[in-house]
């Protein structure tokens, strides 16, 4: 399964689940990154960390390891 970590900047794509469990899955939830809402990847610092992205019409910045537990597919 693909995730948001192998996103490249100006894709669109679609989150088709949340991986790990607890508050860290929760806080991912929080910010708006739920199954079946479309996020615009923005771009990416020159060392990859962090991911600039688009979701429900706000940008939020994620760590590499928070975009690893976000699992994507191609938004049609």
């Amino acid at each position: 399964m693909r995730t948001l970590k192998t996103a490249k900047p100006g894709e669109s794509v679609k989150v088709t689940g949340i991986k790990g469990s607890g508050p860290l899955k929760r806080r991912i939830i929080e910010m708006g990154v739920t199954k079946g809402v479309e996020i615009y990847v923005r771009k990416m610092a020159p060392l990859g960390d962090p991911i600039e992205i688009t979701v429900r019409g706000y940008e939020l910045s994620l760590r590499k390891a928070d975009a690893e537990l976000i699992e994507i597919e191609d938004f049609t």
